[in-house]
């Protein structure tokens, strides 16, 4: 999608105006995340993953703190989205946590916020030696189209954002999520919180150099949105139209059943969404549904 496509509403922000930003946090973008054994529960390494979270999200808390933000609230948003040990969040912010929400990684975004941070993103499915790229479910798709684009989660994210006046003022993650943010969001600031070698291989920086930059990069951004410089992201056009590719057939087979939807081929269906709001709840049931097919045929 070119920049020029996209519909934006009138910046937001001001000088003194009391802030509230939401942070939604995952996994695979964090620095010195590269394996399975380290975002799933039970893996040998998934301790490493709630520390190096926990320690992610008390950091944007104190700098956001810094920069005179009144309210945070902290959407933990990997997994089951038990991650970030709610020990350490300090008094007065608030923490989503759970799985089986409304809009998974960014339920809470309609309680009126300022803007919002994502941290530990990282790229689309199908994106070339991009450490643990996918959308949503790795295990389900193999790629998620909205609109005609390749769709990360960080894009669904920022539309469904978008659709209650909520610009996304910084993205943290891996470096080949960086070109997807510049486009859709070019008045967001980008962390690079680590480079991507392979699927399963990166270069991390010291946590302690990763957290410095985080924590210049949302002073940078909160000054952004005082002066008026972001912008909710808008779709292209509505309604909008959806395409669900597979990694298996049988995942089509089941969707193709849920009213709205259409095969196309052996692994893709589509439909379309009245707003961000419903394309981001559809994609997550497409992903339950495959879950499901999964229990369904291994019995």
């Amino acid at each position: 999608m070119l920049r020029e496509e996209l519909i934006i509403e009138k910046p937001v922000g001001g000088k003194g105006v009391r802030m509230r930003v939401y942070v939604s946090i995952d996994a695979e973008g964090l620095p010195g995340i590269v394996s399975i054994s380290q975002i799933a529960e039970g893996g040998r390494h998934f301790n490493e993953l709630r520390k190096i979270m926990t320690r992610i999200a008390v950091a944007c808390i104190d700098a956001l703190r810094k920069e005179g933000v009144e309210s945070v609230w902290i959407s933990d948003s990997h997994g089951s989205m038990l991650n970030i040990d709610y020990a350490e969040i300090p008094r007065g912010v608030v923490l989503i946590r759970g799985s089986l929400r409304p809009v998974a990684m960014i339920t809470g975004i309609d309680q009126g916020f300022d803007g919002a941070i994502f941290v530990g993103y990282h790229s689309a499915a199908g994106v070339a030696k991009s450490v643990m790229d996918h959308t949503v479910s790795g295990r389900a798709f193999h790629e998620i189209r909205v609109c005609g684009r390749r769709a990360s989660e960080f894009y669904v994210n920022a539309l469904v954002a978008g659709q209650y006046g909520v610009p996304v003022i910084l993205v943290a993650g891996d470096d080949k999520l960086r070109e997807d943010v510049a486009e859709a969001t070019p008045w967001a600031v980008y962390i690079e919180m680590k480079r991507s070698i392979t699927r399963f291989a990166a270069v991390s920086p010291a946590l302690d150099d990763v957290i410095d930059s985080l924590r210049d990069g949302i002073a940078k951004a909160v000054e952004n949105l005082r002066r008026g410089a972001c912008r909710p992201l808008k779709p292209p056009k509505t309604p909008l139209d959806l395409e669900i590719v597979f990694r298996r057939s049988e995942y089509a087979d089941a969707v193709e059943m849920v009213p709205g939807f259409e095969r196309v081929d052996a692994y893709t269906v589509r439909t379309r969404a009245a707003s961000p709001t419903e394309l981001a709840k559809l994609i997550e049931v497409a992903a339950l549904i495959a879950l499901a097919v999964d229990s369904l045929i291994q019995r």
